[in-house]
């Protein structure tokens, strides 16, 4: 482009140097071809300018189109992060609460087992109790048995005194 316009501006200096001015009629000659060199100078500028223009347009178009796709990208990646974070985060309050219930359940683990421990010795001695009553429940209604015996043979024996001492 640069070329275009020294070709132009040649022809334009060519045309006002003293040196190229003759007679006349090449005066106006060479006012007429400096009018048209001019005029074709101004033509390429003009062109040149609407070209920079339509180049200024086209980049300032694909700018504004990165740019929206840049920010559409943004979004994206951060719906996408979005995404992950919260499943990241579910996941951390699941395993803080899982420690936490791990650490509650920790000493109930223990207590339980003292407990467990506690109610065998418990009923341990309670069944130990219970062979105890039932060995003086037996000898007791034995005892009965054997006081009945004896209370029959105490009567017998009051009768036969009595009939003895009668007699």
């Amino acid at each position: 482009m640069q070329g275009e316009v020294d070709q132009p501006m040649q022809m334009v200096l060519r045309v006002k140097h003293p040196s190229s001015l003759g007679g006349g009629g090449e005066e106006e000659a060479g006012e007429a071809s400096s009018r048209s060199a001019l005029s074709v100078f101004k033509a390429k500028e003009e062109q040149i300018e609407r070209k920079k223009m339509e180049v200024r347009e086209k980049v300032f178009a694909q700018l504004g189109r990165v740019e929206e796709e840049s920010k559409r990208l943004a979004f994206i990646r951060q719906e996408l992060e979005g995404m992950a974070d919260p499943t990241r985060k579910e996941v951390e309050v699941i395993r803080k609460r899982i420690d936490v219930v791990n650490r509650q359940l920790k000493p109930l683990g223990k207590t339980c087992v003292k407990k467990e421990k506690e109610y065998k010795e418990i009923l341990e001695a309670y069944n130990e109790k219970n062979k105890e009553k039932a060995l003086l429940v037996n000898r007791l209604i034995e005892v009965s048995r054997i006081n009945k015996r004896l209370s029959h043979h105490l009567f017998d024996l009051q009768i036969v005194k009595s009939v003895t001492e009668n007699l």
